[in-house]
């Protein structure tokens, strides 16, 4: 058994839920928020047997776009300012990251 633990971005979680469910995977959705960014993100924790792990990362590489997107500075407040760009960049957002871990033992209450 492994658990898949995916980070995505908050556009991309609804439709992503919504999928696994009718691949017939149980998650658990978590909060977070990116470091990066500072911008909300969307943890799934996704239980499942080894032999559909390549089914459950389909579902997310399909329902989970990297677009780009044009992020104001943040003023260094007291930091070092040499490395400040004082103009809105773009960066890429989206995609995912995936963690595959094994699970030892599942038990439910």
């Amino acid at each position: 058994m492994k658990l898949i633990i995916a980070v995505v971005q908050d556009k991309d979680s609804n439709r992503l839920t919504d999928a696994l469910g009718q691949g017939n995977f149980k998650t658990t959705k978590l909060a977070t928020t990116g470091g990066f960014l500072k911008e909300g993100n969307t943890t799934l924790m996704i239980g499942c047997e080894d032999q559909y792990v390549d089914d459950a990362l389909d579902i997310i590489r399909d329902n989970c776009s990297k677009r780009e997107q044009m992020v104001a500075p943040i003023s260094p407040m007291g930091g070092n300012a040499d490395s400040y760009i004082p103009k809105p960049v773009k960066v890429e957002v989206g995609g995912a990251t995936v963690f595959i871990l094994p699970i030892e033992s599942f038990v439910q209450f």
